[in-house]
């Protein structure tokens, strides 16, 4: 039987990151040839990634990398199965190695880093050998490449949610703060449009539908339980809020200020606030789903396009990407 000794054990290690036994093994079973035993670890690596295949990754890791010059990023989720290995030093540091080495090639997409160059492998089969070593499928997420004038990114505590925004300052100082808080706010409220104009007319009708719906049933328990009743939406989106629609809704607004006797010269001063309430109450699926239209987390008196109009008439929010784990 051939000698297997401790500086082979430790090299063959250092190479593959594999366990000491594993390594002490794959070189007992290829009788000392180094190039054999990385084969029955790949080998090893393909049993246990075809035997987890199945198995659902809602651990891991979001990482967020801009280039230098900051007009450039990648983001990306490297998922595993267990916090445990989510947590573990050699994960952190495989989706680290492989942000930069998509963000240095340019990638676009899983396809494309799956195929690119690390250790000797490629990223794909470098997955494979790690599930061999961890036991535990692990999987690329949601890659993208985001490029732009200027770009902010933001990693949330435990790091499962990343955002990478991008913005132009309108030349204004302090933009790179500002916009980050931005990119809280997405972590935080998950938007997943940036405008409502970006809506099918048939998803909002459906939307709208259903939140009627939602609200409706939840208004029956309110009803059971003494608590003030939700106002039912006509509307969902300003996609909805036609000049018609908006016309009809100062008539009805003025009717009932007559009706209430309110003197027809503060009309002008109570209208504004009225149909402003009537739009917050009819685009409740912009904000939940719209950046620009949402309430922004760190001045809930303006929406997100408010704010950002507020920092700088010329500043504007050009996209963003967010990705989360779990």
């Amino acid at each position: 039987m051939t000698t297997i000794s401790a500086s082979d054990v430790a090299d063959l290690r250092k190479q593959t990151g594999a366990g000491l036994m594993d390594c002490k093994k794959a070189l007992q079973e290829s009788n000392g040839d180094y190039e054999g035993a990385l084969d029955y670890l790949r080998k090893k690596g393909q049993k246990v990634a075809e035997k987890r295949a199945d198995k659902e990754v809602t651990e891991g890791t979001v990482v967020a990398m801009l280039n230098a010059t900051k007009t450039t990023g990648i983001i990306f989720g490297l998922c595993c199965e267990t916090d445990f290995v989510a947590k573990n030093d050699g994960f952190t540091s495989l989706a680290s190695q492989l942000a930069k080495l998509a963000l240095d090639s340019g990638a676009e997409n899983l396809d494309q880093l799956s195929a690119l160059s690390i250790d000797g492998m490629t990223v794909a089969e470098k997955l494979v050998e790690q599930t061999g070593k961890t036991g535990e499928k692990m999987v690329v997420a949601d890659l993208s490449l985001v490029k732009g004038e200027k770009l902010a990114s933001y990693i949330h505590a435990g790091s499962k949610i990343g955002v990478i925004l991008s913005y132009k300052d309108g030349g204004k100082a302090g933009a790179e703060e500002f916009f980050r808080g931005v990119a809280m706010h997405i972590a935080a409220m998950k938007p997943s449009i940036l405008n409502y104009t970006e809506f099918d007319a048939d998803y909002v009708a459906k939307e709208t539908e259903s939140m009627q719906s939602q609200i409706k049933i939840e208004n029956e328990d309110r009803t059971r339980l003494g608590k003030p009743l939700k106002t039912v939406p006509q509307f969902v989106s300003r996609l909805q809020l036609t000049p018609e629609v908006m016309a009809a809704a100062e008539d009805t607004i003025k009717a009932e200020l007559k009706a209430e006797g309110k003197p027809e010269k503060i009309w002008d001063k109570i209208v504004p606030g009225k149909l402003e309430r009537f739009v917050a109450d009819n685009t409740l699926l912009d904000q939940d789903k719209c950046l620009l239209n949402q309430f922004y987390v760190l001045d809930e008196t303006k929406t997100v396009g408010d704010a950002v109009k507020a920092f700088s008439d010329q500043a504007e929010i050009v996209s963003f990407r967010r990705v989360a784990i779990g």
